[in-house]
């Protein structure tokens, strides 16, 4: 199947800092909805707290704690699709029949076995991808689930067909879904919708089983989708490329955005803005352009067209404004005194306060809008570094840098 762009992307495993870190709160906390009823989820009910339900497909246990990953959906408002748990002391964990379990020594065989974990946690939680959260209570389930996100190829004889990327797996994958009659199916902003509003060409993430046949293509049963709308009006979106990232400057009506190319799309390009373009957040809802704010993290859509000039120039199609918090620096590259690869230290503000200067760590994920790398952060070079929520203790503090841009003279030429 043609790879196409998919704006309800699953997000990658998140890389964490070997050290233990300091969360970075959210804002926004909703109460919880009840979501089983027993003992353990009424306790919950009284809390603030958000609920995601999936497979554990990372699990880590070491001198800086225990942690699991869990993918899937959400089960309360605003829940994540992806959370990494913090697994504690006070941490409930228990089977569905409410008998305490021991993870550590079942931990395996859920991930063996594909078994469905639901994890509750407060609403505190970091706004790096995927988000970070203490967890409060862990239900081990005693069925097992799967996913898959592509497009609907096929709505014949009032089941669907789906060609796509399991979502566990990443294996490419096609599967012939049946509606449960109590089938949850959401659009843009939650809204909900019914089997016959899904349509050929669509772009979809469905959950199925725990019973998949053996035939080719498989089939299972669905009771739970969630459409991607982007890609609902006949693949308009499918031409669109885009940057993953942090709004550098708005001027007249022209946004420059820095960040990861996306299915082809520029890590550094000025975008025209005007009343041809979607402004939404996360949830699909309308914005307007007062939202488009120096580092706002966005998702910026356009097409292939540009002029060849750097930044690449061209027309806003769509921006999604994100809720996730930007973190920022702007210093000069000093001299590192500890011996550390691939790291930069930034004396944050070109002043002689060395209280609040960072080391930037240097992966192959960082993004150099305009420089080839870490060669050419050379000592007394300028740069604005956008960087992970996550900062060590020590002085100076360790993070990950995400963007590096450097900050050249008019002249364009590093002295």
């Amino acid at each position: 199947m043609k790879n196409r762009y998919k704006v309800l992307a699953t997000t990658t495993l998140l890389a964490m800092l070997a050290v233990p870190i300091a969360a970075q709160a959210q804002a926004t906390t909703l109460p919880a909805e009840s979501v089983q009823q027993s003992t353990q989820t009424k306790d919950l009910s009284e809390k603030r707290v958000l609920g995601t339900m999936g497979q554990i497909t990372d699990y880590r246990n070491d001198e800086n704690g225990t942690f699991i990953t869990i993918t899937g959906r959400g089960v309360t408002p605003n829940a994540q699709r992806e959370i990494v748990l913090n697994i504690s002391d006070q941490t409930k964990i228990v089977d569905a029949k409410g008998n305490t379990a021991d993870l550590t020594k079942i931990v395996e065989s859920l991930i063996k076995d594909n078994k469905v974990v639901k994890g509750f946690y407060d609403a505190s939680i970091t706004k790096s991808l995927p988000a970070q959260g203490n967890a409060l209570t862990l239900i081990i389930q005693d069925y097992t689930l799967s996913g898959i996100t592509g497009e609907v190829t096929s709505t014949d004889n009032g089941r669907i067909t789906v060609e796509g990327t399991n979502i566990y797996s990443k294996h490419d994958d096609t599967m012939i879904l049946n509606f449960d009659p109590k089938a949850e199916i959401y659009g843009e902003g939650g809204k909900a919708l019914k089997k016959e509003d899904i349509k050929k060409g669509m772009t979809i993430t469905a959950f199925y089983g725990p019973a998949v046949t053996a035939s080719i293509p498989a089939q299972s049963t669905t009771n739970y989708i969630l459409v991607n709308n982007a890609e609902e009006n006949d693949g308009e979106a499918a031409d669109m490329i885009g940057t993953d990232g942090v709004i550098l400057d708005n001027q007249d009506g022209h946004i420059t955005v820095v960040g990861k190319g996306l299915e082809g799309g520029q890590h550094y390009i000025m975008l025209h803005v005007d009343k041809e373009t979607q402004i939404v957040d996360e949830n699909g809802k309308a914005l307007t352009e007062d939202a488009l704010k120096v580092d706002a993290r966005v998702e910026a859509f356009y097409g292939p067209i540009m002029t060849k000039s750097f930044p690449a120039q061209t027309h806003a199609e769509k921006i999604v404004v994100k809720s996730q918090e930007t973190f920022k620096i702007e210093g000069t590259i000093g001299k590192l005194d500890r011996d550390l690869d691939s790291s930069v230290y930034v004396n944050v503000g070109s002043d002689d306060n060395t209280a609040n200067d960072l080391i930037l760590n240097i992966s192959k994920d960082t993004i150099f809008p305009n420089a080839k790398g870490i060669e050419d952060l050379k000592e007394g070079t300028k740069i604005v570094a956008y960087h992970s929520a996550a900062v060590t203790m020590s002085l100076p503090g360790i993070t990950n840098a995400e963007i590096i841009m450097i900050q050249y003279p008019t002249d364009g030429i590093l002295k």
